[in-house]
């Protein structure tokens, strides 16, 4: 982990679902006097309906929202100011026991937050000649053991992730390059 993550904490907000952005929104309304780094990484999905297909931003961590704060700065000094805003459920481990991220929540959160930036587009892969996705760039980068499905038609593949001890699963998309012998990997 580089020096620059070190100095700050990294905390989790559970807020409404589908209501993330409007949190953020109604956050700095509110309170113009914390101007405080939010996060709420998205992923972009082709989403096939009728035979059309359509570009979406969703959630990476539907209900979620991560806080960025300098590692020196008391965290309960914001939890009124958190509460009071509209579609604020907790902060994890819970209100009464605010931890920051560690160890792999934080790793992941970081992969999306700063290593892939607000949008996760689509990462670059190949299949190899096992027939295994092989990884080259992208969201996916780093997340290959936690693959669990690869839908090649609609190029996603579903990746678990664990958050605070809890499961879920969300597709990530990919484009398939050609192999190195150039021929493409679906073929």
């Amino acid at each position: 982990m580089n020096n620059q993550t070190m100095s700050f904490n990294y905390y989790a907000l559970q807020v409404k679902t589908r209501a993330e952005e409007k949190f953020i929104r109604l956050f700095g309304k509110q309170y113009p006097d914390f101007p405080l780094p939010l996060y709420f990484p998205k992923r972009v999905l082709d989403i096939r309906k009728k035979g059309n297909v359509k570009k979406s931003n969703l959630p990476v961590f539907p209900g979620y929202v991560f806080l960025e704060l300098d590692a020196d700065d008391n965290i309960h000094r914001y939890y009124r100011p958190f509460r009071r805003t509209e579609g604020f459920y907790r902060f994890l481990r819970s209100n009464s026991d605010i931890a920051p991220l560690r160890n792999k929540d934080l790793e992941l959160t970081l992969h999306f937050i700063k290593t892939i930036g607000p949008v996760a587009g689509k990462s670059k892969v190949y299949f190899n000649e096992d027939n295994r996705i092989v990884v080259l760039s992208g969201p996916l980068s780093g997340l290959e053991g936690k693959i669990t499905k690869v839908d090649r038609r609609k190029k996603r593949a579903r990746v678990s992730l664990d958050l605070y001890d809890a499961s879920f699963s969300i597709d990530l998309a990919f484009d398939v390059i050609e192999k190195a012998g150039g021929s493409r990997a679906e073929d």
